[in-house]
């Protein structure tokens, strides 16, 4: 994707302050520390480097202790948790784990990348992402018609046959997937196979299998 395009990644808007606890404490010393600390949700450490991180939260205390009258004194955070728990990389974008919570039906996660990083919820997602702002579908189409009038240009002043031609189109391909994909819709007819249209004596240089919309 072109880089001219800026991402906010989960690294930037996560919490690197993450509150942890052992499967093996109890649901009441759980419960303190979320009060204590002002949070929802604990993940669970690991037991050894190979182990898998889990995560607690404030719903599962609720649905499986709460709701059943349980004593939370007696019943133990690894009877509740959800291990191995869906993790963030620091790098994905914040579309991307907008989508992978709403995938999951989850409100949080941790953020691993070789180690426990932070924390990142749907309130940071909704607070601290700039969507409102910049609406990621709206920059997408400005760049990709950037990109479709630098391929044109290039096209036409170094020759259908070169290699920049055929990589300017090649990333022009990529923002438009892109966009349809942001948009949840089919591309009728590619800006490409529409240059096609327009240039025929190109398509022997520029039609090849990776350029089909079907």
């Amino acid at each position: 994707m072109s880089q001219s395009l800026t991402m906010l990644t989960a690294a930037a808007i996560m919490n690197p302050k993450v509150i942890t606890v052992k499967g093996l404490a109890t649901v009441a010393s759980a419960t303190q520390s979320m009060r204590a600390h002002h949070t929802q949700t604990l993940i669970v450490d690991r037991r050894h480097p190979h182990d898998a991180y889990g995560i607690v939260t404030a719903t599962d205390i609720s649905s499986k202790v709460l709701a059943y009258g349980r004593d939370p004194r007696t019943i133990r955070v690894y009877e509740i948790m959800t291990k191995p728990c869906i993790s963030v990389n620091p790098d994905l974008a914040v579309e991307y784990v907008a989508r992978l919570f709403g995938q999951w039906q989850i409100h949080s996660a941790p953020v691993i990348k070789d180690a426990l990083l932070g924390i990142i919820t749907v309130t940071d997602l909704i607070t601290k992402s700039d969507f409102l702002e910049n609406p990621k579908a709206i920059a997408l189409t400005a760049e990709m018609q950037k990109a479709i009038h630098r391929a044109k240009l290039i096209c036409q002043t170094q020759g259908h046959d070169s290699s920049a031609c055929a990589q300017a189109w090649a990333a022009v391909e990529e923002l438009e997937a892109e966009v349809a994909y942001q948009q949840a819709t089919k591309v009728p007819k590619t800006a490409l196979e529409e240059y096609l249209e327009e240039n025929p004596k190109a398509m022997d240089h520029l039609l090849i299998d990776n350029w089909c919309s079907g």
